[in-house]
């Protein structure tokens, strides 16, 4: 798969704090910051994000293995942020930045939900980080990405589009051959159509949840990157998830 990122880790990461045989785990939040995102559902994700970043540089095990990226698609168009600050497209910069120097950005609610483009920006971030790392003779954990939306695919004027139904075998093929693994969330007000969008992404790994459970969402993505640690299988991700869309936190227990 193509990418417009090429896999070219930054000269200021040239010298980080990791252990040469750490494995890594590369994370994508791919998050809507369209228009309906405004008000409250943005300063809560914004919220969220800070916390998340604090427990995350805390935690021993995740912090020196996980990297983390954030896709997002709203006014900006569809943007990879390397931490704070959005890269221009075309820019020969990896996204990606390890866990303990991540800062997230502060990101504001404005335009369309390009949802389609965002994913496949998603895909091929991560197949290029892949591709650097497997350069490096560096080993990986399966990489995660996270799509937050409380919308349903548009085109760049705001108009339905049925342009993500050929992400569906794609995204399909991907997880069959264990290359990512996605999740999927509906959050807000999101129609039975975006649910519907959601379940064909993600057979498995999808929910609806009501209101805008960012802080939830992403301790349990940090729980989904423990156990993808540990090599654990299917059912134990499938039980993760399931105690998120029921919004019972046990993973902390």
């Amino acid at each position: 798969m193509s990418s417009e990122y090429p896999p070219t880790l930054p000269a200021e990461y040239a010298d980080i704090e990791f252990e040469n045989n750490a494995q890594r785990l590369p994370l994508v939040l791919c998050l809507d910051t369209s228009s309906s995102m405004a008000g409250p559902p943005i300063q809560t994700l914004n919220n969220a994000l800070v916390e998340w970043t604090r427990e995350l540089h805390d935690d021993v095990s995740l912090s020196y293995s996980v990297e983390v990226a954030v896709v997002t698609f709203g006014g900006q168009g569809v943007a990879a942020w390397r931490g704070p600050q959005p890269l221009a497209p075309g820019t020969p910069v990896s996204p990606f930045v390890p866990a303990h120097m991540f800062r997230p950005p502060q990101l504001a609610a404005a335009g369309v939900t390009l949802m389609t483009e965002a994913l496949e920006l998603s895909m091929q971030i991560v197949a290029a980080r892949k591709a650097e790392l497997r350069a490096s003779g560096l080993q990986y954990y399966r990489p995660q990405i996270c799509l937050v939306t409380d919308g349903i695919p548009t085109d760049a004027t705001g108009h339905r589009t049925d342009a993500w139904r050929r992400l569906v075998p794609v995204l399909a093929e991907e997880q069959n051959a264990r290359r990512f693994r996605l999740y999927a969330i509906g959050v807000g007000g999101i129609t039975d159509f975006g649910e519907q969008v959601l379940r064909a992404f993600a057979p498995k790994f999808n929910a609806t949840i009501q209101g805008f459970p960012f802080r939830e969402l992403l301790q349990m993505m940090s729980a989904s990157a423990n156990a993808e640690q540990k090599g654990a299988g299917d059912e134990v991700f499938e039980k993760i998830f399931s105690q998120f869309k029921t919004q019972r936190p046990a993973w902390e227990s």
